[in-house]
C-alpha cells in the first residue's frame, strides 16, 4: 500500500523571543526549515508560512517587523494556508503566531503533531 502524501505546515517560532533581531529571526527560521527536509524525503510537502510571507514582505515594503505590511500579511499567509493543508508539524517553543495555527488546524479538524517522528510513522 502506498503512502499517503500529506501537505504539512510547519509551525514554531519565527518573531517569538528575537525582540526582533534579525539574526535570531534567520535562526528560527532554520529551525522550521530543518524539519522540511525530513518530511519532504518520507514523501511529504512541508510548508512554512514565512516562505510565503517573506517575498509578500518584501513586494508590500515592509521596512520592520511589526510595521503595518508585516502585520497585514505575515500571520494571515500562516491562517490561509493552513486550509490547503493536511495536517501540522508544532515544534517546540513560545510562539503566539505557532499556537494561532494550531487552534486554527485543531478547528478544521487536523492532526497536529509535535514530535517528527510521530508524523514520519503515518500512514
Amino acid at each position: 500500500m502506498e503512502k499517503k502524501m500529506l501537505t504539512i505546515l510547519i509551525a514554531g517560532p519565527y518573531r517569538s523571543g528575537t525582540n526582533d533581531d534579525p539574526v535570531l529571526m534567520e535562526q528560527n527560521l532554520r529551525k522550521l526549515e530543518d524539519m522540511a527536509l525530513p518530511l519532504f524525503r518520507a514523501g511529504h510537502i512541508p510548508v512554512i508560512g514565512e516562505w510565503f510571507a517573506l517575498p509578500l514582505l518584501r513586494a508590500g515594503g515592509s521596512t520592520r517587523p511589526g510595521d503595518e505590511v508585516y502585520e497585514e500579511i505575515l500571520y494571515p499567509v500562516a491562517g490561509r494556508l493552513i486550509t490547503k493543508c493536511d495536517a501540522v508539524l508544532r515544534i517546540a517553543g513560545a510562539s503566539k503566531g505557532a499556537d494561532e495555527d494550531v487552534r486554527i488546524a485543531k478547528e478544521r479538524g487536523l492532526p497536529i503533531y509535535y514530535k517528527l517522528e510521530d508524523l514520519l510513522a503515518v500512514e
